[in-house]
């Protein structure tokens, strides 16, 4: 059984999608209905940039999604590979679960750009810069991250954000509680911490402000039942119910990413294959995560694209 995985911030880069594109008039298609659905010339910025303005969470968010959806769409349209038909189950990294649920036909692509581009603006507008921060620890297993963020908080939020796989966990909060966990990580076991290069703390209790503004996006968007079950960044369990699934995506926002709980469940629930759309982030987690008896394949250009067809 395959799971399709679609990847989360940080996947995007100046050039993104412009080889598929010149090469697919399905991914021009993609392209051009975001950029339609959004009233910006999104992916002139994916192609040309400035690094900068697409790095921005606001573009980043709906550029990435949309690169995803563009490789997968190639692959589904041009390759005669339905994905309902090969696909077990869905799941995305933190704004790549709306991706999945994109491809799962769960909302369609217009609503899911102008999701994104709403998230990120939300997200970057919930704390001031500079008063939260983000930091990677790696070597750290979930235990030692969390002891790591008890002791570290002294009165501020300190929280995991992302628990991607068994040696690297990514913690969210204030600015100062974040540089007293790098300072603390080696006293915790923890080889080192990272301060990550983002304009926000995502996924952690100051984004309450960003899952308000969600919740309300989502209460008047109509959604439909995945046709493909998704597994939930927040529960790392399946939902195919709509009303279910939005409250998750609520959730998700000052939520934990139980990514490496995830790879483990669905791989429990009889997937082999867990082929990353759009990305090569994931795969390497899934397989730290999951085990060695699972296959990965990252697919992110047409030559990608026709040596996963081959296996079909």
């Amino acid at each position: 059984m395959r799971a399709f995985i679609f990847p989360g911030q940080g996947s995007q880069a100046v050039g993104m999608g412009k080889e598929l594109a010149g090469a697919s008039p399905v991914a021009r298609e993609v392209f051009e209905e975001v950029d339609e659905a959004l009233g910006q010339s999104l992916f002139r910025l994916m192609s040309e940039g400035p690094e900068d303005e697409l790095t921005l969470t606001e573009n980043a968010q709906p550029a990435i999604m949309a690169n995803a959806i563009a490789t997968l769409r190639v692959f589904e349209i041009e390759g005669k590979v339905p994905i309902a038909r090969e696909c077990g189950f869905v799941a995305g990294h933190s704004l790549g679960e709306y991706t999945a649920l994109c491809a799962a036909g769960a909302f369609d692509l217009a609503t899911t750009a102008r999701l994104l581009k709403l998230r990120g603006q939300a997200m970057q507008a919930a704390v001031p810069v500079g008063e939260g921060s983000m930091a990677a620890l790696l070597g750290a297993d979930i235990e030692k991250a969390e002891a790591l963020t008890e002791a570290a908080a002294d009165g501020e939020v300190c929280t995991i954000a992302n628990d991607n796989d068994p040696s690297q966990v990514v913690i969210s909060g204030h600015t100062g509680a974040i540089d007293r966990a790098i300072g603390l990580a080696r006293e915790h076991g923890i080889k080192r911490g990272i301060k990550l290069p983002v304009s926000a703390p995502f996924h952690c209790p100051l984004m309450q402000p960003a899952a308000n503004a969600m919740e309300e996006a989502l209460g008047e968007t109509e959604t439909a039942g995945p046709f493909v079950e998704l597994y939930a960044n927040v529960t790392a369990a399946p939902v195919n119910d709509p009303v279910d699934m939005k409250a998750l995506l609520v959730k998700q926002v000052t939520g934990r990413v139980r990514w490496r709980e995830s790879a483990i469940a669905m791989a429990e629930a009889g997937a082999t294959h867990f082929v990353e759309f759009g990305g090569k982030v994931l795969s390497p987690m899934v397989k730290r995560s999951a085990g060695g008896d699972v296959e990965t394949t990252s697919v992110i250009a047409m030559d990608d694209i026709e040596a996963l067809l081959k296996g079909f």
